[in-house]
């Protein structure tokens, strides 16, 4: 059984996941661009029935946390928001390990944090994240003025009924990107390339090879900058955006669970 727990802090919507027994682990998760924590429902059931306490944030402007919508000036901040949810966590639970996970996004807030904090985490797992090179990004800042075109739900997943899921949800952000959140993208994605590798820190990277919001060979250089030896990459050749909801998802969750059940065993 699954036991749920919604809080606030700093005018941040936040949740925790845990089960009957106590848990031999902490998992954080940074969620994607205009989306929020509650799609990440059967992920973090599937990680607290392995033995985690599964913790995560709706990021400023997204979900039911404070900000304009979408709107994010400097990822750094992020970075200290998603910190000030890991001292939480350690403070409920001390002394277990402490795995992030991060996704699209929330990939590049978690290889930042990993780059500022890493030497607290017991592994990290970035699936489909914005690190690298994104070329939408760049495009979308040349533009005199950002379109208003909804995103093509058909390239989150090969299920159609993810993409109709994501299409329905009040609080999933449906209208354009803002420039100072793409200058914000732009500027963080150049801080994971200045900045260090993460050494010895177990890594395990996770992409759908058929990923058209964010395609795969952008996120590779941005991966090998990061690697060090304890690594793990897996990919799926047609699978696309959220291999947490594609049609092969438990067999992706299973991957994901295996592996930071062994970086993170106590």
């Amino acid at each position: 059984m699954t036991l749920t727990r919604e809080w606030t802090y700093d005018g941040l919507a936040a949740k925790v996941w845990e089960g009957e027994e106590e848990p031999a682990r902490i998992v954080l998760i940074a969620h994607g661009y205009g989306e929020h924590i509650g799609r990440y429902e059967h992920l973090a059931a599937r990680l607290v029935a392995d033995g985690a306490a599964v913790y995560a944030v709706d990021h400023v402007g997204h979900g039911r946390s404070k900000g304009e919508r979408v709107l994010i000036t400097d990822f750094e901040d992020v970075v200290g928001d998603l910190h000030g949810l890991d001292d939480i966590a350690r403070h409920e639970h001390p002394g277990l390990p402490v795995v992030l996970l991060g996704h699209s996004m929330g990939g590049l807030i978690a290889a930042r944090y990993a780059q500022r904090y890493g030497d607290s985490l017991a592994a990290l797992v970035l699936s489909s994240p914005v690190v690298g090179r994104w070329d939408a990004v760049t495009q979308l800042l040349a533009l005199d003025e950002i379109p208003d075109v909804p995103l093509d739900i058909t390239t989150l997943s090969r299920d159609t009924r993810v993409g109709e899921k994501y299409a329905a949800d009040p609080i999933v952000w449906h209208g354009p990107f803002k420039r100072p959140t793409l200058a914000a993208l732009d500027r963080g994605i150049d801080a994971v390339a200045q900045g260090p590798s993460l050494g010895s820190l177990p890594l395990m990277w996770i992409h759908g090879e058929a990923d058209p919001l964010v395609p795969i060979e952008g996120s590779r250089s941005g991966v090998e900058h990061l690697r060090g030896p304890d690594y793990l990459e897996l990919t799926w050749p047609e699978a696309r955006h959220e291999l947490f909801n594609e049609l092969n998802a438990d067999a992706v969750m299973n991957e994901v669970v295996a592996f930071i059940g062994q970086k993170a065993a106590t």
